[in-house]
């Protein structure tokens, strides 16, 4: 390939609604540090949800300011729901070292938070992306 031409790749996205869990600075021993943020992803009947955990590192320039702006929220145990677009997704394998579960093996589920479409502070609007709106 020359210089001249552009990488391609296929890119994956999953996008839905969910909670937003432990929004934190993560430093590596070796790297550069990174915002990563657990969502509580919902799914199923609306009468009887259930919830799909993602890892995420928050990637996209958007989603990392909504995450620092909503961070507070969080902080002060409110509520935060948001629609969201990942990229990447993969599992990975742990195990689990204490509680009930200890010594079984479970999977974790990672991606890249890319971009947050709109969200919600204790059912009150917060943020809603202008860029992407239909």
């Amino acid at each position: 390939m020359s210089n001249n031409e552009s990488q391609k790749y296929f890119d994956l996205h999953t996008s839905g609604i969910g909670y937003l869990n432990r929004v934190r600075e993560v430093t590596p021993k070796e790297g550069t540090p990174f915002l990563s943020v657990t969502i509580a992803a919902l799914r199923g009947s609306v009468d009887n949800a259930q919830y799909t955990h993602f890892e995420c590192r928050v990637s996209g320039i958007q989603a990392q300011k909504v995450m620092r702006q909503v961070q507070p929220a969080l902080e002060g145990k409110l509520k935060v729901l948001i629609g969201f677009t990942l990229s990447d997704l993969y599992a990975e394998s742990f195990i689990f070292k204490s509680g009930e579960k200890a010594g079984e093996t479970g999977v974790s589920l990672k991606a890249r938070l890319l971009r947050v479409s709109w969200a919600k502070v204790d059912g009150q609007p917060f943020y809603k992306d202008q860029e992407h709106a239909a």
